[in-house]
């Protein structure tokens, strides 16, 4: 991520530095109003949805948007969290059943699926969003998804727990976090919940931190490609090596059968002090324990604070459009009167937690967001950020990468052989 963009650009944001979505020259856009009401055919939209935490919200929007236009049907599907989101896309496109609104993470993900992707650098939203939030879905000028939001992780913590285990200073290197885990355990409390039964948990945000602290992530991907650079023997992935051991040393029990449903419910329930999720959370927390008082600290790899004292942000995924789906036009009109109707605005801040990749859509009270995202928003405001690569790896990598993590903590392979391993998949899967 260009950290000091983002920086000017969340900040604009949480100011409620507003911008116009601009003139209205799409008949169907704001609103959702244009040509769906009235007579005629009834239009079923389908959505194949990445983000299972806003499957509940999202579909008391879609109610909304019908509601408004009755000649529109909108149908849900979610998969992500412990499901398989791409196999699952894959195989709904290899039956012939291609979602209308799908989700892609961009870049690599973006080329893979370029020959599906519909343009929308033509539609209403385009000019009001965030400059950074376009660089995933952007290819030779053209854009082709919105972005969903901006996110951001770390290891999210229970202030109360921290104090009731005298933690006053909180971590922002390898030896202060480790010794945050030595006062959680002599208090009785559990310092991690680790639901390292998911292979993107550490295939994909763990892993990630690895490649986040290179000194020129871009260049190091690029190394990898062209066969220059290796993840064995780089200083970088023995550091984040430790962090992972870390983690492990001080975690509940049997992490390599806890999926992330029982992660996020072992945390939210006050089992465990601490656990490596982002701000996407919040919704499931809140519907466990609304009352906890938590933030959010960086993942650090060594005892260098300045290097350690940030957090991962970036735009999670973005929403895509099937160039020869047969209601495409009303698939964009959805996606337009989500992001600029004030039914679709409230939603994202309010219901879906989302911190905006839209300069127009307010958040007058971070506060609503939640304990986390204004976390994240603060690390942001401050440039303190790191990137996310895993859009950039090969198809199919995180998956390896995450397998071959769970095999190190079992102990089949030791740190060397898990770094070789790593080098083995990215040129076995680069094209």
């Amino acid at each position: 991520m260009k950290k000091y963009t983002l920086l000017s650009l969340v900040l604009a944001l949480f100011v409620g530095l507003l911008a116009g979505c601009g003139n209205d020259t799409n008949e169907n856009n704001a609103g959702g109003t244009g040509g769906n009401k009235g007579d005629g055919e009834t239009k079923t939209v389908k959505i194949f949805n990445f983000k299972v935490e806003i499957a509940e919200a999202l579909d008391k929007l879609k109610a909304e948007y019908e509601k408004e236009n009755p000649n529109v049907k909108i149908q849900i599907e979610s998969l992500g969290g412990g499901g398989d989101y791409g196999a699952g896309l894959k195989a709904k496109v290899a039956s012939g059943d291609i979602p209308d609104i799908f989700n892609n993470g961009g870049f690599a993900e973006r080329d893979t699926w370029l020959e599906y992707l519909e343009d929308m650098s033509d539609q209403p939203w385009v000019k009001d969003t965030l400059d950074v939030a376009k660089e995933p879905m952007t290819k030779d000028g053209k854009l082709y998804g919105m972005p969903m939001n901006l996110e951001g992780y770390g290891f999210v913590y229970n202030k109360d727990l921290f104090e009731k285990a005298g933690i006053t200073d909180l971590p922002k290197t390898l030896t202060s976090l480790t010794a945050a885990a030595e006062k959680l355990k002599a208090a009785g409390i559990t310092p991690f919940a680790n639901g390292y039964q998911e292979w993107w948990i550490l295939g994909i945000h763990n892993l990630n931190v690895a490649f986040a602290h290179q000194e020129n992530p871009d260049e190091f991907i690029k190394g990898l490609n062209d066969g220059s650079a290796k993840m064995q023997g780089n200083a970088k992935f023995k550091e984040w090596a430790k962090l992972l051991d870390l983690t492990v040393k001080y975690s509940n029990k049997n992490p390599l059968t806890t999926d992330y449903n029982t992660q996020v419910t072992t945390f939210a329930s006050g089992q465990a002090a601490m656990m490596q999720q982002g701000n996407w959370t919040q919704v499931q927390i809140d519907q466990i324990n609304p009352e906890l008082n938590l933030g959010v600290l960086p993942m650090p790899i060594n005892d260098d604070a300045a290097e350690n004292d940030k957090l991962l942000v970036g735009v999670p995924n973005n929403w895509v459009v099937h160039k020869n789906s047969p209601v495409k036009e009303e698939a964009k009109d959805f996606l337009n009167w989500m992001v600029s109707s004030e039914t679709g605005k409230k939603y994202i801040v309010e219901q879906f937690k989302f911190i905006p990749a839209m300069k127009s859509i307010e958040v007058k009270d971070p506060k609503v967001l939640g304990d986390l995202a204004t976390a994240v928003s603060q690390y942001s405001a401050d440039g303190k950020t790191l990137s996310w690569n895993w859009f950039k790896y090969p198809e199919g990598a995180t998956n390896e990468f995450g397998a071959t993590i769970q095999g190190y903590i079992a102990g089949k392979r030791n740190l060397d052989e898990m770094l070789g391993d790593f080098d083995k998949t990215w040129q076995n899967l680069k094209k």
